[in-house]
């Protein structure tokens, strides 16, 4: 998809549609389009400049210094910033992340991410950067503003990133405590679940990860054979309220012996009647408060 309204344009970069008119008014900061009713229409390149010059502004720039410069000038000044570690606020970093999702930019990506998991850490980077990350491109992609491929490439760069965090820990003590991490049928977004992942281990538990969709038989033989002392699964997708009451019901039932954590969707969450040995892990800080709980 190629043209966007101001409000998608706005949802986007997270400035108010009232700012960006101002902006091209005053500035000359974009030239969109008219249609024959004179509504404004911008295009995929329209966006990644508002992004740069978003991005520019959080560091220190005024809009009346960079308004005026071409796309390959802004780009340049975008890359010194990073070279120089000029940005402090990480979620400001979302708005790069996703001009270089857009275009294929790999290395790019990448600096940008291992630079917020230098200065941040992971439960930050993951808080502020990462899970506003998802939350647009989330959103890009449900109105055919982003295509599959992109929304695959970023989200792929991400897992290697949690991936390789998790391999860096240390193994847990042989008597720890074990956790089993899955995601139900025909949920497939484990960026969540493997922070989670990389959070118990991070604190000493032992962790069994199984992954995405896992259906029900699985989950039975893989506790008749681990025993696992808690589980961890998560609500991504929607999903009708009474079948997500049933789903947790019958995960209650199979792991009667365990404490059953469940996180994701807090709109569904909040419709649901958990059963005495489930809780609902509401954030990241839940999930590294837990060990004073168990």
């Amino acid at each position: 998809m190629d043209s966007l309204s101001i409000s998608q344009l706005a949802q986007f970069s997270g400035i108010k549609a009232h700012t960006i008119r101002i902006w091209e008014q005053r500035y000359q900061a974009l030239s969109p389009d008219r249609t024959e009713g004179n509504t404004r229409t911008y295009t995929n390149s329209d966006l990644k400049r508002l992004l740069n010059i978003v991005s520019l502004m959080d560091t220190g720039y005024k809009i009346s210094e960079i308004s005026s410069k071409s796309d390959p000038e802004l780009n340049v000044l975008i890359r010194a910033i990073y070279e120089q570690g000029k940005n402090k606020d990480p979620h400001q970093y979302v708005s790069q992340l996703i001009a270089a999702g857009m275009q294929f930019e790999e290395e790019g990506f990448k600096k940008i991410l291992d630079y917020c998991f230098e200065q941040y850490g992971i439960f930050k980077t993951y808080v502020e950067v990462i899970s506003v990350l998802l939350n647009r491109v989330g959103l890009m992609w449900s109105i055919d503003m982003l295509p599959p491929a992109q929304e695959h490439f970023m989200t792929n760069l991400i897992r290697q990133k949690i991936l390789t965090s998790i391999d860096s820990l240390p193994s847990p003590a042989e008597d720890a405590k074990k956790w089993l991490l899955f995601l139900p049928e025909d949920e497939f977004h484990e960026t969540g679940l493997m922070l989670a992942n990389y959070v118990l281990k991070f604190k000493g538990f032992k962790v069994v990860y199984i992954g995405a969709s896992v259906p029900l038989d699985t989950l039975k033989s893989a506790q008749e054979a681990l025993h696992a002392d808690f589980i961890l699964f998560f609500f991504i997708r929607f999903m009708l309220a009474e079948n997500a009451q049933a789903y947790v019901s019958t995960i209650s039932s199979i792991f009667s012996d365990a404490t059953v954590y469940l996180s994701g969707n807090p709109k569904l969450i909040h419709q649901l009647k958990l059963e005495e040995n489930t809780q609902w892990l509401a954030d990241v800080d839940s999930l590294l408060q837990i060990e004073n709980k168990i």
